[in-house]
């Protein structure tokens, strides 16, 4: 059988023999855990804003701030105690899509270069990978701003 797959040209051999050995992709699977694992965080942000809502006087809207900082809290901690990491490695985008993944980055940045010190280290290599997401969303919410207010100038409505 050597003798014969020597013989074989490069895109016979892709054919035949690679394309066998390959694993599957599991796109499905993959997609359904990152749906599961994506509606589990945003389902206990959720559980939490209701109970801050149930134990304060908040309402909806001024207890999603509150809500929002125990998620990034619990992700900063799980990074920490490395349960974050395994967790998206089996999710996959599901962790990556919520709140959780972004305190994730940070956390994680700011994990690996702690030897370097805190300001050098930790500081500057903390918002290496968030910086550009911080910045995207800034602009973007100042673009959106300007139509918003292009719109209702042209309407003729106020705020």
């Amino acid at each position: 059988m050597r003798k014969d797959l020597e013989k074989l040209s490069d895109q016979v051999y892709d054919r035949h023999y690679v394309r066998r050995c390959r694993p599957k992709p599991t796109v499905g699977k993959n997609c359904l855990r990152a749906f599961f694992v994506g509606g589990l965080i945003c389902a206990l942000g959720e559980g939490i804003k209701q109970l801050i809502m149930y134990y304060t006087e908040m309402d909806a809207q001024a207890a999603a701030g509150p809500a929002s900082a125990v998620l990034i809290i619990l992700a900063v901690l799980a990074t920490g105690f490395g349960v974050f990491d395994k967790l998206a490695q089996w999710a996959g985008a599901g962790t990556a899509v919520p709140i959780t993944g972004f305190a994730n980055s940070i956390a994680s940045a700011a994990i690996e270069h702690r030897s370097e010190g805190y300001v050098l280290g930790v500081g500057g290599n903390m918002f290496r990978l968030a910086g550009s997401v911080i910045a995207f969303g800034v602009f973007s919410a100042f673009v959106v701003a300007l139509i918003r207010i292009a719109v209702q100038a042209l309407l003729g409505v106020s705020g």
